[in-house]
């Protein structure tokens, strides 16, 4: 039997139960996942930081020129759904959550 994936919210609830060196290892094994680096709206920007789904808005992207969020394999294991991270916020922010 194949298991269901967890939604977003079902995501964050799990992490909101580690412990600090937990929630740290899982950031970690995210941001090796990450390629927000091959995004053609982070290329050429100077941006150096990862993982906005999970940090938030970039303070260094304005412009929007092409998402590769969904593709993301961060984005299928955390549920996301939405996209450019870097400009809107994390998914706990365009979730309101």
């Amino acid at each position: 039997m194949r298991q269901q994936k967890m939604t977003f919210k079902q995501n964050m609830e799990a992490m909101s139960k580690m412990s600090p060196e937990e929630r740290e290892a899982k950031v970690g094994e995210l941001t090796k996942m990450c390629i927000c680096a091959d995004c053609p709206t982070y290329v050429g920007t100077g941006e150096k930081k990862l993982l906005f789904c999970a940090t938030g808005k970039s303070k260094i992207i304005k412009e929007e020129k092409g998402c590769i969020c969904p593709g993301c394999p961060v984005y299928e294991n955390m549920g996301l759904r939405w996209d450019y991270y870097c400009t809107k916020g994390s998914g706990k922010e365009q979730a309101g959550i």
